[in-house]
């Protein structure tokens, strides 16, 4: 029986039943002349399969796939290209099913940058993957996961490290014009009803309230979902992922339950009355939270209400404001 070739053989020139020893193969990056000359702001490759560790603040940690875009730039006008292979290589090494942490991004772009010499001066990582979240029901003492979508953005320039983070919420906003009017409407009911009468038992009046046709009109309500982006200041040492999903879920308070009762769509029902907001209300809360943030030096909050009214959304959106910085 023939062995099964090993990879050096199949690699190798064969010739009749001989195989000649591996010759090194051609290499056209270093050895070829490129057609046309030029400096180029970003190569590397683009949704790159990657196994990802994350830790919250008591240590547990969580399993995720992430979807990686990876690139240097290419600053040697007479290059061919860059080495892509060692792009991928470094993360293998340094982010797959390691815990994600500010070192480990920065040790990965280091060794980007370092492994192609000259031809580079910068690099970047961006990663894109699901956080999954135990949530606490608001009233009953059940359970349930909630995914949150991130994106993880790592650039390495002049030997400085900035990092922005992305990642969106959904949240319950019920429209304060369209709650104005369904209370005129009830109050309209409720002079029609009881028209001539000068006073009322309270009873009489819980009762009327009580009934379905005497809350006649109810407020339109949408979800709708804040898209969060963040600059941390230059040389962050964390990455506040959790922490920054927390605090724009608290600041809006009408966040998407998990497992739900009926003590829970009560107590739901409750924080959307008192949490009445337009689009623009939504966007002011989250930026009011954000410029209290001392790790932020930049922000873009666009808050989009999937209108029930219309078939169209409505939008808002916040920036911090800076000079080259994020814009609406």
């Amino acid at each position: 029986m023939n062995k099964p070739l090993t990879l050096r053989q199949v690699a190798s020139v064969t010739d009749g039943s001989a195989t000649r020893p591996f010759r090194p193969m051609p290499d056209i990056v270093n050895d070829a002349e490129p057609e046309y000359r030029g400096t180029l702001g970003r190569v590397g490759m683009s949704e790159v399969e990657l196994p990802l560790t994350l830790s919250d603040s008591e240590g547990q940690l969580q399993g995720t796939v992430a979807h990686a875009d990876a690139w240097v730039n290419l600053i040697d006008p007479d290059a061919k290209g860059i080495h892509m292979s060692r792009l991928y290589v470094g993360m293998d090494q340094h982010l797959a099913g390691q815990i994600l942490t500010v070192e480990a991004l920065r040790t990965t772009l280091e060794l980007f940058v370092d492994k192609h010499g000259p031809l580079s001066s910068e690099a970047c990582i961006a990663l894109r993957f699901e956080r999954m979240r135990r949530r606490t029901a608001l009233v009953s003492s059940h359970q349930g996961w909630r995914s949150y979508p991130v994106q993880v953005k790592a650039t390495y320039k002049a030997d400085k490290l900035s990092i922005e983070l992305a990642f969106s919420v959904h949240y319950s906003s019920t429209c304060p014009c369209s709650a104005s009017l369904a209370r005129q409407l009830i109050q309209e009911r409720f002079d029609a009803d009881f028209q001539g009468k000068e006073s009322l038992h309270v009873d009489t009046v819980r009762e009327w309230l009580g009934k379905a046709e005497s809350i006649c009109a109810t407020p339109h309500s949408q979800r709708s979902e804040a898209k969060i982006v963040v600059r941390l200041r230059p040389n962050s040492d964390a990455l506040p992922i959790d922490e920054m999903i927390d605090t724009i879920e608290d600041t809006l308070k009408t966040v998407v339950q998990a497992a739900v009762k009926r003590e829970d769509e009560q107590a739901f029902a409750l924080l959307n009355g008192r949490n009445l907001m337009f689009c623009e209300d939504a966007a002011r809360r989250v930026q009011a939270c954000l410029e209290e943030h001392d790790e932020i030096v930049d922000y873009r909050a666009e808050c989009r209400h999937a209108e029930s009214l219309h078939p169209h959304d409505a939008v808002a959106i916040a920036v911090k404001g800076i000079e080259g910085g994020l814009q609406a």
